[in-house]
């Protein structure tokens, strides 16, 4: 059974992880092609965006990039190359494939105003932690409490809108995507309502 909450000393004094596995930045039709259908394959993916972030009051801007885990790698989506608008609508309108994350229905909500799309079998992994008696939600306290890792913050504000992503942005995307699909995976395997039972297939983490 999982604890209800972990301490900010002792999620300090766990190991860090970050993602170490492939990630591909979708930014041509091949690379399209091979998010497509390694996606398609899979039945759990792990799901968030990422914002320009916004310094000064009233300033806001939409999702421009989202990142999808797979059991193989994680994909970017750059959101500037519209071309990716309908394999991304198709994954969201999946039944048959989990979209696996943490505060998904304000992403999705911002989501919808770059492109249309319908969601269905999308699982926020905060309600499920909450229903299980967690007092935390929030992506790297459960990273802490149920995978006994620390997932780092960097990057958090940096211009995610940017033509050229650095490799320390680029990780830490891929990695807030993976942890996301990592959490679905041990809560499904502890029996959490919200969650079915899934292969986890091969996953690729660094310290």
């Amino acid at each position: 059974m999982l604890r209800p909450s972990i301490s900010r000393e002792e999620l300090a004094s766990l190991p860090i992880r970050r993602y170490g596995g492939r990630v591909s930045l979708v930014d041509s039709p091949e690379r399209l092609d091979e998010a497509r259908s390694d996606i398609s394959r899979g039945t759990v993916v792990g799901l968030d965006t990422e914002t320009r972030p916004a310094f000064r009051p009233g300033e806001s801007y939409l999702p421009c990039l989202v990142q999808v885990a797979t059991a193989n790698a994680v994909y970017l989506f750059p959101l500037r190359h519209s071309d990716s608008f309908p394999v991304l609508a198709a994954l969201l309108a999946a039944q048959g494939i989990v979209k696996a994350g943490v505060a998904l229905a304000f992403d999705l909500r911002r989501l919808s105003l770059v492109f249309p799309f319908e969601h269905k079998n999308v699982v926020e992994l905060g309600a499920i932690a909450r229903r299980a008696g967690l007092e935390q939600a929030g992506v790297r306290n459960l990273a802490g409490i149920a995978l006994q890792y620390r997932i780092p913050k960097g990057n958090r504000t940096s211009n995610w809108a940017a033509p050229r992503l650095s490799a320390s942005q680029v990780t830490y995307a891929a990695t807030d995507a993976w942890i996301c699909r990592e959490l679905y995976l041990r809560f499904a395997e502890l029996g959490l309502p919200g969650t079915t039972p899934a292969d986890p297939g091969p996953v690729g983490a660094a310290a």
